[in-house]
């Protein structure tokens, strides 16, 4: 039994290559959840940091992202950091349940499409990844976008002139008053413009530069050895690094109008917003909260892609393993 479950363990192509059909969906989800709520905590100071500097006025335009950061502190305390923090993780567990399903069927069809078309293993990783951050981010939108709107809100109230609030409810209570329940969707097409592109380009650049990162190791299609944990999880947060990068510079001006967009009481038209932005800040004004941006990005998505990475590897060889055992 012993040979036969070594014949049996995945090389490195197919470790890559998580089947969706042989993951335990409810550990992934569970776990999942408090893995991915952990990361939030963490990282979530940031977005607020990167929102603040996108809605920024006046003097505030001045500030970069420590300025901002030390702002935040000085007037409201580490709480600060947190606004919006309990809309978004309440509502982030359905979406991600929602996005997770999605990419991975996806990811699982679109492979199996470009068999026939003999692409190179960068270009199938792009196209597959690609195609499920696209649809993956499209589903879970209809979840995610009223959570944007609630959240950022509260991250800016008090601040620049911004309206203050009691809480995650009060706010879908006024916008619903104001506008019903297209108001928690505003901004929705620009949300879509956003994050669909953003997860797409993300998800290609981390599954190429993976593939390209491994070839150029002499590990893509060894059969016979396996790289340490240390090293998979180094080129995993390499990719994660890479994609971020690309990402945020791709992203960045469509994610600061449609900030502004949802945050404005006066209900501006999105090319109102544009048009105040360049006469504001000329036209770096639409790469504001770049950096913070690009740390988010980066660090979001290679500690989400190391946890759910080793997640998915986890659950699918002990499974796999599991059925070795039970038919050996």
């Amino acid at each position: 039994m012993d040979t036969t479950t070594r014949a049996k363990i995945p090389s490195l192509h197919h470790q890559t290559e998580i089947n969706w059909d042989n993951l335990d969906k409810t550990k992934l989800y569970v776990v999942g959840a408090g893995m991915f709520s952990g990361v939030t905590v963490l990282l979530y100071p940031v977005s607020v940091i990167k929102t603040r500097m996108q809605v920024a006025t006046g003097e505030a335009m001045r500030r970069d992202a420590l300025a901002t950061f030390r702002n935040i502190l000085k007037v409201d305390g580490v709480p600060g950091l947190y606004r919006g923090f309990g809309t978004v993780i309440t509502g982030a567990i359905p979406a991600r349940i929602i996005f997770l399903t999605a990419l991975e069927t996806t990811k699982a069809a679109s492979l199996k499409l470009v068999e026939p078309f003999k692409l190179s293993e960068p270009a199938r990783a792009a196209f597959a990844n690609g195609l499920g951050g696209l649809l993956a981010s499209l589903c879970s939108q209809a979840v995610f976008v009223p959570i944007d709107v609630v959240s950022q809100k509260l991250m800016v109230q008090g601040y620049s002139g911004h309206v203050r609030y009691k809480g995650g409810v009060d706010v879908v209570q006024k916008i619903i008053k104001a506008d019903g329940i297209r108001g928690l969707y505003r901004g929705f097409g620009l949300s879509v413009m956003t994050y669909s592109p953003s997860s797409a380009v993300w998800w290609a650049s981390y599954g190429s530069s993976q593939r390209i990162i491994w070839s150029a190791l002499d590990h893509w299609n060894d059969k016979e050895s396996s790289p340490s944990q240390l090293k998979i999880v180094g080129v995993q947060a390499t990719g994660g690094i890479i994609a971020g990068a690309v990402t945020s510079f791709v992203t960045t001006p469509i994610d600061t109008v449609k900030t502004r967009l949802q945050v404005n009481q006066n209900k501006p038209k999105a090319m109102e917003v544009v048009r105040k932005l360049i006469a504001e800040d000329g036209w770096k004004g639409f790469y504001r909260g770049l950096g913070p941006r690009f740390f988010s990005s980066s660090a979001w998505g290679t500690s989400m892609i190391v946890c759910y990475e080793y997640l998915s590897m986890s659950l699918s060889l002990s499974l796999q393993l599991y059925k070795i055992v039970v038919y050996v």
